[in-house]
């Protein structure tokens, strides 16, 4: 795929839904890492064994997925909120691995600069048949140690304060929902768009499971003429 945006050498894997791997300085950073109970996660990606980081940005069953299991194979350091990071700790993941802070809070990892941003959606897990509160739902802005700085949004509509997520961190490329109904939709996510400024767009949180009507296209729509790319990917695909 011919991109507009430079990546900085930075390797962007989707794995279905809001699942990710990315590249960067030698090290693999997971985000949101649902894996093998995602019906979108290729086959061969559902049980790797190399992980340094896993960023998680709430606690709902579709993204907190595999972290435990992953966290222990690979001794990855798991960065969350404050409460996740309990609750992982709870299920055995080692206290050492784990690094809970909170909104506006800044951390260095595998010489990335990872900065914990708001987001607007709920967070909790189903344990025992109770719903478990896991504190509340964030993002995240990472500088890679290349030069590329992103947004990931994790679950979240659009809100006012993006455009001071743009104006404070300057991302280039923002990882957007857009399957509606749990999530902003298109229309909204083309929004989420022009507040942050950002170069390109990369659409998450859409064809996994029946009742997530967004697509890519009805994006790329709705940010017709705002020079905003629309970068498109299957499952398994890597942007590089």
């Amino acid at each position: 795929m011919a991109l507009m945006i430079d990546l900085h050498g930075v390797h962007i894997t989707w794995l279905g839904h809001s699942a990710f791997r990315m590249q960067s300085a030698g090290q693999s950073f997971y985000f949101d890492p649902f894996l093998t109970q995602n019906p979108k996660c290729p086959e061969a990606e559902k049980t790797p064994d190399k992980a340094d980081f896993i960023l998680l940005s709430h606690g709902h069953f579709d993204h907190l997925g595999d972290t435990v299991a992953l966290a222990q194979r690979s001794g990855a350091k798991v960065i969350s909120n404050f409460e996740t990071s309990v609750y992982l700790q709870s299920k055995g993941v080692a206290a050492g691995q784990t690094m809970g802070m909170n909104k506006g809070g800044t951390v260095t990892a595998g010489g990335a600069r990872i900065t914990m941003t708001h987001a607007q959606h709920s967070s909790s897990i189903v344990d025992n048949g109770q719903i478990v509160y896991l504190g509340e739902p964030g993002g995240y802005v990472v500088q890679f140690s290349e030069g590329l700085k992103l947004y990931f949004a994790g679950d979240t509509n659009a809100f006012g304060d993006m455009k001071l997520i743009g104006d404070l961190y300057q991302p280039e490329l923002a990882l957007l929902p857009i399957g509606d109904f749990y999530t902003m939709g298109a229309k909204e996510a083309a929004v989420a768009a022009r507040l942050l400024g950002v170069k390109a767009v990369l659409p998450m949180h859409w064809g996994t499971f029946d009742g997530l009507p967004g697509r890519p296209e009805h994006l790329a729509q709705e940010l017709t003429g705002a020079g905003i790319e629309v970068l498109r990917l299957q499952p398994g695909e890597t942007l590089r």
